[in-house]
């Protein structure tokens, strides 16, 4: 619920700056994760009990989510005519007749998948189908949230580069590479290169799918809502959904769904960039964000 709301106030953020900054807000995130994981794996090597671990996460998370309550402005992402709750419903289930936003919420929903997956199974896969010892596995993990975090860092200028549509593709290709190579190969150095594509390619699907969704002026923040909620659900039900799987044919065989996830995802993104250059609607929105942002870098 919080993630929704901080990123529809980062898409808002976006359109004030006319820039790029949702990666970095997302870096910010992956910079919480790298210090997680070597949190992580000192209480692993020291024995540190998990009931206390867990406390202090979830006292920390509370006083900076009160912290940071402060600095999100009123207003953002509410509509101008307050429609009642009936409206409202319809409203937001109706962005979702928008071929564009459903292709966008496939690709997100593969690559949230990618995502989800590292934070819940890496680890178990350096350790049970590597035979890492756990300090080592949460080692991997360390390395792959510091890609993710330099990954997401870097969006902005990979943005300009490439535009918002490429990054996006191009995620979905080097994330399904990267897991293709943990899940086939067994040589350590060969595995590592592809946790640092996978986590490459993880690092801004989330971010860039947001910020193409807010680009739309047509209700933004309900636009925004729509695809990061495809995102939260590959989140919930993607991992539990390979961990059943890997139960029954391992861990690095059960990440392979994910890869096949990603092949879709890449289909549906050519076919939505197809369907802007034949100039559906939304198309030109979407120009005219990449401009604005080539200006404000020129």
């Amino acid at each position: 619920m919080g993630e929704v709301a901080l990123n529809v106030d980062g898409a808002e953020v976006e359109k004030r700056l006319a820039r790029s900054v949702l990666p970095a807000l997302h870096g910010s995130f992956s910079l919480g994760s790298l210090v997680g994981a070597l949190l992580g794996i000192l209480f692993t090597a020291t024995s540190f009990p998990v009931v206390w671990h867990l406390t202090g996460c979830a006292v920390a998370m509370a006083v900076l989510a009160l912290w940071a309550r402060r600095w999100l402005p009123d207003g953002v992402g509410r509509g101008v005519s307050g429609p009642s709750a009936a409206e409202a419903e319809r409203s937001a289930s109706s962005v979702w007749r928008d071929p564009a936003l459903v292709l966008l919420g496939v690709v997100l929903l593969a690559l949230a998948l990618a995502e989800g997956s590292a934070g819940d199974w890496l680890p178990l896969i350096m350790v049970d189908g590597l035979d890492l010892s756990q300090t080592q596995g949460s080692v991997v993990f360390a390395a792959f949230a510091a890609v993710m975090t330099i990954g997401r860092f870097a969006g902005h200028s990979l943005i300009v580069r490439l535009g918002k549509q490429g990054v996006l593709l191009a995620s979905v290709v080097t994330a399904a590479l990267g897991i293709a190579l943990v899940a086939l190969v067994e040589q350590p150095a060969i595995v590592v290169a592809g946790v640092a594509l996978w986590g490459l390619g993880a690092s801004l699907g989330f971010p860039v799918a947001i910020s193409i969704a807010g680009d739309d002026p047509d209700r933004p923040a309900e636009r925004v809502g729509a695809v990061a909620t495809a995102g939260y659900v590959a989140f919930l039900v993607g991992p539990p959904g390979l961990g059943f799987l890997g139960e029954h044919y391992g861990l690095r065989a059960a990440i392979l769904v994910v890869v096949a996830l990603l092949a879709l995802a890449a289909v549906a993104g050519i076919a939505r960039a197809r369907s802007f250059s034949a100039g559906t609607p939304g198309a030109a929105h979407e120009r005219d964000a990449e401009r604005v942002l080539e200006g404000v870098n020129q």
